[in-house]
């Protein structure tokens, strides 16, 4: 028997040295900086056989066959690098990814739900960088995205400063904002959410404008925009940022790498405060609210997974200038006063490497009074989704069950019948699937479907399909999609809350839908002296059951779906200019034509555009180490609601146009100081007009007389008619403004 297992075991040594059966192992690391990348994806080319990196840069393949194989290795924010090795004996490579300046190969997760480099997506995604919103520096993501072309942040209240982000026309309820893939902002957390996220947090923002209801559901109807966290191994160890503006504005931003044994975690604490009241324009009210809030994100990075938790506070208010917390709820000093706390979960962990899951968590508190109207709402949102990819050949194939529920509660008719509460409890399963191939090397499909179950209206289906054609330097793509959303009156439209205008819902509102295509083409362009990108865009939508609420009814505000249809359609054109000597030029115009169709007659909705531009010139002096910033913004004139004939308000706002310069000296790579001006020709929305906010002097119609049918009367006192209203309101009411700041690394 001992000379059987002896024999054995010489089998197996000899197997174990047998010809063919090799080890290959790497590091990879960064070219400018020699930092190791953990986490970083490699593959080997013509395989299903891929490794992402160990905390130390580190990737080992295993019983390879000896011959020629090709490594492709993939980090975000690198360029795209293939490795060719030569196997005939255990071997080590050191590979080195370069930066990505002109954006040829960036990574993007949002069009697939996996990291991949954008030249390769099927799905046209637009990629921010914080390095882009540094040159014109906000406090939260909601102005941020200003600089966007196609992406409008839209001010829906003269008092409180509420808004939500427009992409390619279509209004905020559209957009649907995701945090690392996670839909966290939505519905109750839209109006006030966007404004505590820390900046200073963020890796990338990715976008995608059109729908996304194939993979995301419900509310990806316009587009959504996926904020990107930073991975905690890549972060510095410490980084601070604080500014401030003459109006009083003051911002901070503090973020620490630090370990729990084997976990590397990243702790954010964003602190913005706003208390200065100011009244330029004389109406008695705060041109801009005041503002406390404080946001803290910590996120925990393993090898197969994340978890990251976000504490949200805010106390906000805006109203008469002479208005203390003693008037809140109370009909003697018009205030809007918003008390909000929010707790999120957002975490991935891989099982295999075909198999994850994903989820998220947000806890939403809403203590508010718009004048003497209470509005308390909560709000519960917890999302699973099981995900399972698989490469064979040049076929990727993704399937994935989602599940959403949802628990909404408020103290409106929203969650009442017949006298008693009843918060809306709704269970949200489905199923998706997409196949993705790739046919040659310049020609790819993508087919993707969707079923969702929602108990009040049933399986509701998405289907979309895309195709996109390359060579080495452009790319041509065609999107065709199926968009839905469920709609949530009192949680979304902030005009149903302030304000006297009377809300009416006239039936039981339909899920809209959508049908959306979109061509893009890009193009990159090497120069002799530098490099230039171009990426233009034609897109059309056509909504079914589209719910706009309806001013145009004196005194009320109607919600109701439209009897007949409304179609979105237009085209962007966005440029990337890079040259050596230091002069950058990016810059955008996205035209639109947005009209419903409504028994026969064509109308634009209110703040509507058909016109919008940006642009941002650099120039970067090297000694002084000096970088000039010079951005602008420009959008066209937009249908205003009127409250009725006699309003002597303009029925379109002008022209608005925002200018900015900001100067950044650099001390080594790790200490800056910026400071410039905001808006610089100071224009504001309420020159040469008689009023913004109509009856600015009543907020409670004390002294507004109503007939019989409930309309206000032209009086000696009231000559026009009106009541109190602050939804005529089209941009910030901020004048200009110097700001200063600092930024502080410790690598």
């Amino acid at each position: 028997m001992k000379k059987y297992i002896f024999i054995l075991l010489i089998i197996m040594s000899f197997a174990n040295i047998s010809p063919g059966q090799y080890e290959l192992k790497g590091q990879i690391f960064t070219k400018a900086k020699s930092e190791k990348l953990p986490f970083a994806s490699v593959k080997i080319k013509g395989t299903t056989i891929g490794t992402t990196t160990n905390e130390e840069g580190e990737f080992s393949f295993k019983n390879l066959q000896k011959g020629k194989v090709t490594l492709i290795t993939s980090f975000i924010g690198m360029l795209e690098k293939q490795t060719e090795v030569i196997l005939d004996k255990n071997t080590f490579v050191k590979i080195e990814l370069n930066d990505d300046p002109s954006q040829l190969n960036e990574v993007v997760v949002t069009g697939n739900l996996k990291e991949m480099s954008k030249a390769e997506s099927a799905i046209p995604i637009d990629i921010i960088t914080p390095a882009f919103f540094a040159k014109n520096p906000t406090p939260n993501i909601f102005e941020a995205l200003q600089s966007v072309n196609g992406v409008r942040p839209q001010v829906n209240c003269n008092v409180c400063n509420t808004g939500d982000i427009h992409i390619n026309g279509l209004e905020g309820p559209y957009t649907m904002i995701l945090i690392d893939g996670m839909p966290i902002v939505s519905s109750l957390g839209s109006v006030y959410g966007l404004f505590g996220i820390p900046n200073g947090l963020i890796e990338r923002i990715e976008v995608v404008k059109g729908p996304a209801s194939t993979l995301y559901g419900s509310e990806a109807v316009g587009g959504l925009i996926n904020i990107i966290t930073k991975v905690p191994l890549k972060s510095p160890k410490l980084s601070l940022e604080t500014n401030s503006t003459s109006w009083g504005e003051w911002n901070s931003d503090l973020g620490l790498k630090y370990k729990l044994g084997k976990v590397n975690a990243l702790l954010g604490v964003n602190y913005f405060n706003f208390g200065q009241i100011i009244d330029k324009n004389l109406d008695g009210f705060t041109d801009l609210s005041l503002q406390n809030r404080i946001s803290v994100f910590n996120k925990f990075q393993g090898k197969t997974g994340s978890v990251a938790f976000r504490y949200f506070y805010e106390n906000r208010w805006g109203g008469q200038t002479n208005w203390t917390p003693r008037f809140r709820g109370t009909d003697q000093v018009y205030g809007e006063s918003i008390f909000t706390k929010r707790v999120e979960v957002i975490g991935a962990q891989n099982l295999s490497n075909a198999l994850s899951i994903n989820y998220s968590y947000n806890s939403h508190q809403q203590d508010s009074f718009y004048g003497n109207v209470p509005l308390i709402g909560t709000q519960h949102i917890g999302f699973l989704l099981t995900k399972y990819q698989k490469t064979i050949g040049n076929d990727d194939l993704l399937i994935g069950l989602p599940l959403k529920y949802n628990f909404y509660d408020d103290n409106t008719v929203a969650t009442q019948s017949e006298k008693q509460n009843q918060p809306l409890k709704v269970w949200v399963p489905g199923i998706f699937a997409q196949h993705e191939r790739k046919i040659g090397e310049n020609f790819k499909t993508l087919e993707g479907v969707r079923l969702d179950y929602n108990q009040n209206h049933g399986l509701i289906f998405t289907p979309r399909l895309a195709l996109k054609w390359n060579n080495k330097l452009n790319i041509l793509r065609l999107n065709v999609g199926k968009g839905y959303r469920i709609v949530n009156v009192f949680a979304e439209e902030h005009a149903a809350m302030t304000g006297a205008r009377e809300v009416e819902i006239t039936e039981n509102l339909k899920p809209e839908q959508s049908w959306n295509i979109n061509l893009n083409f890009n193009k990159k362009i090497l120069l002799n002296d530098g490099f230039f990108g171009l990426d233009a865009s034609a897109f059309y939508t056509y909504f079914s059951n589209k719910i706009i609420p309806d001013y145009d009814t004196t005194y009320k505000i109607i919600y109701k779906n439209l009897e007949g249809f409304l179609i979105s359609r237009g085209s962007n054109v966005n440029i990337d200019l890079n040259l050596k000597n230091g002069l950058k030029l990016m810059g955008g115009v996205t035209f639109l034509d947005v009209q419903k169709n409504e028994n026969g007659v064509k109308t634009v909705p209110y703040f509507t555009e058909k016109f919008s531009a940006n642009y941002t010139i650099s120039y970067e002096i090297m000694k002084p180490k000096i970088l000039i910033d010079y951005s602008a913004n420009l959008v066209g004139p937009m249908r205003l609601p009127l409250l009725n004939e006699y309003d002597p308000r303009p029925g379109k706002s002008p022209w608005t146009n925002i200018q900015n310069l900001q100067l950044t000296r650099a001390f080594g790579e790790d200490f800056k100081i910026y400071g410039g001006v905001k808006n610089i020709f100071n224009f504001v929305p309420y020159r040469n007009l008689p009023f913004l906010i109509s009856r600015a002097n009543d907020p409670f119609d004390k002294k507004v007389i109503f007939n019989e049918y409930g309309e206000a009367e032209r009086t000696a006192e009231n000559p026009y008619g009106l009541t109190f209203d602050p939804t005529y309101v089209y941009t910030s009411l901020q004048s200009r403004r110097v700001f200063l700041g600092i930024k502080y690394n410790i690598q």
